[in-house]
């Protein structure tokens, strides 16, 4: 099989879409000799993120001398970014094995598994062939009946900030989504949480209570910025001093400050990760696409933020960074988001925009969405491909002006190839 042969294999109509339940990875893993049991895990859940959650993890168990694996979604460029090993991606060719080897326990399955549990499984068997120590686990959608919840009780069971998103599968209120992403946590393990409501603190501390695991939530009250720049924020959180963290945003101090809660965790249970990796691990931490400077003069920066959650982090941020300077944004969005109050809470903050189509059958149409920009009052140009609205972004910058890309992770990759490879 080829690393084209794999993706064509894996991204397959056949496969179904989002179908929660926990029967067919189980079984899938069985046939493969439960490649799962052989690692420990820190299992990642929330809404907003957990992907640089996993991503600042990982980097600091790497950086204390674990063989460290790295599973996450979707991806920005290239789908091996799905998962990696001490931060390199999976190479095509194993890629390709590895999907070749889990092929014929799929075929043979009378209940098909998903697209995505498919992934889960093949990272699962490249993990273990590589005997990773420990693995970043991150939830695809949920908690309790995602795939990933096939492990065994992590080390760390992690809970980073919620919010209302795929409600059609999690739950219509706040509650039942933590109900629901709170199923991650299981007996004797150690739980790393972001602060919440009273109401979703308390469901997490009656599951730990039923289960047996010990909670700790981070420590939002002794998390100090001292400075930031397009270059990094530097903070202090308790005694730990002088952190940097090249992730930009005040949401990714209170993400790290999640990370660090975890690492008192897994040394609680016996881990060995020191200051210098935490400070290594923080300084040196890769995640693209989350208020990413990709150009500087003319700025052009890119948010992969999709739900009115991830947009309110983004105003803060051109709050904190931006300085009243004129924005042209370039936007596109899936249809099936709040898309109405995404745009409602950033529009004041945008001189002009540049609407496009992202490379996802469940995008609206450039067209459609400069329809809804245009009661905004603001001039809105549309453009089918986002190289096309990049170059006339470019082309509208303002005196002192810059680009702001934003609106779907989908577009994120294509976003980056126009401005770095144009």
């Amino acid at each position: 099989m080829t690393y084209e042969e794999s993706l064509t294999y894996i991204h397959s109509i056949s496969w179904k879409g989002a179908v929660l339940g926990l029967s067919r990875i189980q079984e899938l893993l069985t046939r493969l000799g439960n490649p799962e049991k052989t690692m420990k895990y820190v299992h990642i859940a929330g809404t907003n993120g957990k992907g640089s959650t996993a991503a600042m993890l990982a980097s600091v168990l790497r950086q204390a001398g674990y063989r460290t694996g790295l599973f996450t979604s979707p991806f920005i460029s290239r789908f091996n970014e799905r998962m990696q090993i001490d931060g390199e991606q999976i190479p095509d060719q194993e890629l390709a094995d590895i999907t070749a080897q889990v092929m014929p326990h799929a075929e043979a399955m009378k209940d098909h598994p998903t697209e995505f549990e498919l992934v889960t499984a093949i990272a699962l068997v490249y993990f273990a062939q590589h005997k990773c120590d420990v693995v970043s686990l991150e939830v695809g959608m949920g908690g309790r009946l995602d795939s990933t919840n096939v492990i065994d009780p992590p080390e760390v069971a992690v809970l980073c900030n919620l919010g209302l998103d795929h409600t059609e599968y999690l739950g219509a209120t706040i509650e039942e989504i933590a109900a629901n992403k709170a199923g991650i946590i299981k007996a004797g393990c150690q739980v790393a949480a972001y602060r919440s409501s009273p109401n979703v603190e308390a469901i997490y501390t009656e599951r730990c209570r039923e289960v047996g695991a010990e909670l700790h939530f981070a420590d939002f009250d002794s998390l100090a910025l001292r400075e930031h720049s397009f270059l990094g924020q530097q903070f202090d959180l308790g005694d730990r001093k002088n952190l940097l963290l090249p992730l930009l945003g005040e949401h990714q101090l209170k993400n790290a400050a999640v990370v660090l809660t975890a690492v008192d965790c897994l040394n609680r249970r016996g881990w060995h990760i020191g200051d210098e990796a935490i400070r290594t691990g923080l300084r040196q931490v890769v995640w693209p696409g989350r208020f990413e400077i990709l150009r500087r003069d003319p700025d052009v920066i890119v948010d992969g933020g999709h739900n009115p959650q991830c947009l309110d982090a983004l105003v803060k941020n051109i709050r904190d960074y931006l300085d009243g300077r004129p924005i042209t944004a370039l936007t596109g969005v899936m249809a099936d988001k709040d898309y109405g109050r995404m745009y409602e809470a950033i529009a004041p903050y945008v001189a002009r925009f540049v609407t496009v189509t992202p490379d996802n059958h469940r995008a609206m149409p450039a067209e459609e969405l400069k329809a809804v920009l245009a009661p905004y009052g603001k001039p809105v140009t549309a453009c089918d491909r986002v190289a096309d609205g990049m170059k006339l972004a470019l082309e509208q910058i303002e005196p002192h002006g810059l680009v702001l890309a934003f609106g779907s992770l989908y577009m994120v990759g294509d976003v980056r190839e126009a401005v770095l490879n144009p």
